[in-house]
């Protein structure tokens, strides 16, 4: 049978034959197989041919194969502590009495796959924990993938060395490499306003920094931007805090900057306190007290020609004394966006009729005038006080705050409200800045 088909195959060479060939058995038996001449291999068709197998027809293994995905499920439940996976395993694996740590095969090769699952619905009590083995895992090294979830079956194949083992199919459907990273964080609270007459000027915004560690996804983070002061007759209001929070977040909040004082009348305490008027108390600042100081104090007013208050206090520096010209205290620099910029300036005081005018601090300080124009408003979204007038003039309002987050670019969700101001690539790191209320999720 066999040198008849063969010897057909030989005579037809080159023409096109329909033909049904029903046998038993196809055997290589003496190097001159029907299929094909090379000794103890037998090809079934060429390159690019399509080998039809009918509907209903099975395929019977009972030898070893190469170049097929195949699953061959273990007889024994791992329950050890320990187990190395080989590819192309199904692994029962039975924590009942312990965890168990399972490591992946050595130097995979694409394709290669790999299930385990729980035997006994434990995994929620003992988890199962990868240990890599030097290969990725959906892309990342660390941390070791654990699963714990009660009932999983874990179906994983490696795609390559640029992501590693990746599930096709677990039941919890979950990142199990969750990546960490921190966010860091400024928080400035709205300036002081000044007064009218012979005031001071109104202190910076509080100054505060914070650094989240371990943060994932998911996690809200509420931000609340303070409002500067507004101007008052004789004196001003005090900025609004601002703040950040969130679930397992420590909560930042930043006090609004202290209101100046005018004529007779104190300043204000807050983040940084306002100036005194010309007979009047500076007020105090890191009210309430932080550890480190989120500002200073304002400056003392002068009882004496030319009259003039105090400067507000910065984040940086006191305000000055009227006897010294009342300028305000400079605030404190941040490189959060990139360049190093100044927040949180105390503002100017009022001096009278013609003397020289004084300066806001560096951060937003507005300058103080005298009797011949007007102040300068605290610089927006800088916390900066209000700078104070001098008759007929009106003192000013403090600048609003702002509160500003710095993260790793790889880690920016894009998700947000309130409409931030959002910039990428600032040395590697996404900041997204509120001016005004809203929330980041992670």
């Amino acid at each position: 049978m066999e040198k008849d088909i063969y010897g057909m195959k030989k005579q037809n060479n080159g023409i096109k034959m329909s033909s049904i060939i029903k046998v038993d058995t196809v055997q290589d038996t003496d190097g001159n197989n029907i299929i094909n001449e090379n000794a103890n291999t037998i090809t079934i068709g060429a390159s690019g041919d399509t080998i039809t197998i009918p509907a209903g027809a099975t395929i019977s293994n009972l030898g070893t194969s190469t170049g097929f995905s195949s699953i061959s499920w273990q007889s024994t439940v791992v329950t050890g502590a320990t187990h190395t996976a080989s590819a192309g395993q199904g692994i029962w694996i039975n924590t009942t009495s312990n965890a168990c740590n399972l490591t992946l095969p050595s130097s995979p090769s694409v394709g290669d796959e790999l299930i385990f699952s729980d035997f006994a619905r434990k995994w929620g009590t003992n988890a199962v924990t990868l240990t890599l083995n030097g290969s990725k895992f959906q892309g990342f090294t660390s941390p070791a993938p654990v699963y714990d979830t009660s009932g999983e079956t874990v179906h994983i194949v490696y795609s390559g060395s640029t992501q590693g083992w990746i599930p096709i199919n677990d039941g919890a459907v979950a990142n199990e490499v969750p990546q960490t990273f921190n966010i860091d964080f400024l928080v400035v609270a709205g300036g002081g306003a000044s007064g009218r007459g012979n005031t001071g000027g109104g202190g910076g915004g509080g100054f505060r920094t914070a650094t989240e560690t371990g943060l994932s996804s998911g996690v809200t983070i509420t931000v609340n931007v303070g409002d500067g002061g507004v101007y008052g007759n004789p004196k001003g209001t005090a900025g609004s805090v601002s703040n950040f929070s969130g679930t397992g977040l420590t909560t930042i909040e930043s006090a609004g900057g202290g209101f100046s004082g005018s004529g007779g009348h104190v300043g204000g305490n807050g983040g940084s306190g306002g100036g005194a008027g010309y007979d009047g108390s500076a007020g105090s600042g890191n009210t309430p007290a932080t550890t480190p100081s989120q500002g200073n104090n304002g400056g003392a007013g002068q009882l004496s020609s030319p009259y003039r208050g105090g400067g507000g206090g910065g984040a940086g520096a006191v305000g000055q004394a009227g006897g010294s010209g009342g300028d305000g205290g400079d605030g404190t620099q941040s490189s959060i966006t990139g360049p190093a910029t100044y927040y949180a300036g105390g503002g100017g005081a009022a001096v009278e009729h013609s003397a020289a005018a004084s300066s806001g601090g560096q951060g937003g300080g507005g300058n103080g005038n005298n009797s011949t124009g007007e102040a300068v408003a605290g610089g927006a979204n800088t916390g900066g006080g209000g700078g104070g007038a001098y008759l007929p003039y009106l003192g000013k309002a403090g600048g609003k705050g702002v509160v500003i987050l710095s993260m790793p670019d790889a880690s920016y969700s894009g998700t947000v409200t309130g409409s931030p101001t959002v910039t990428t690539g600032v040395s590697g790191k996404t900041v997204v800045k509120f001016t005004g209320n809203g929330t980041y999720v992670t």
